[in-house]
């Protein structure tokens, strides 16, 4: 643990307000990192659900071309 410097100890509050300070640190970079990984969860989906309609689209788009292909060949 880094002790406080002497600013930390005699200034604003004294040590108690070093550690009251430091632990709110603490609970603002843990709402931070809960809500990134939210952002992140949110990001997640939303490529699989692109990354789904992509393959669908794919496979429509082919059986197209092969009922397409097809209906050529048997109208010869």
């Amino acid at each position: 643990m880094d002790a406080p410097s002497w600013a930390d100890q005699w200034g604003e509050g004294g040590i108690g307000a070093y550690e009251a300070g430091k632990d709110s640190k603490e609970k603002k970079d843990e709402k931070n990192n809960s809500s990134s990984m939210k952002k992140m969860d949110k990001a997640k989906a939303a490529a699989m659900v692109g990354a789904q309609k992509v393959k669908n689209g794919t496979s429509v788009g082919i059986k197209w071309i092969k009922t397409q292909c097809q209906k050529k060949s048997s109208s010869k």
